[in-house]
């Protein structure tokens, strides 16, 4: 399984999704859910703690890290690739 930083789900991931028996919204929802997990994981290995400990407080200061990352030095800078 090959992932770059800015991929949300490997081909493989995007693959079994899209082979699942799942309707359109579903299938979205599983894409949601796969991507959360990674990023979820990402997060608190950053925070250096595990990721059931992770606090909405921690996630919220994440997400407003990468934020500001990419607003002081661009859209590369950040993790999140919109």
């Amino acid at each position: 399984m090959t992932q770059t930083p800015d991929q949300y789900l490997t081909p493989e991931e995007s693959a079994d999704v899209e082979a699942a028996l799942l309707t359109s919204p579903e299938k979205f929802l599983t894409r949601l859910t796969i991507s959360s997990q990674r990023l979820l994981q990402k997060i608190a290995q950053e925070s250096q703690v595990a990721i059931e400990d992770l606090s909405h407080q921690q996630i919220i200061q994440w997400f407003e890290n990468d934020s500001k990352a990419k607003r002081e030095r661009g859209d590369d800078a950040g993790t999140l690739k919109w």
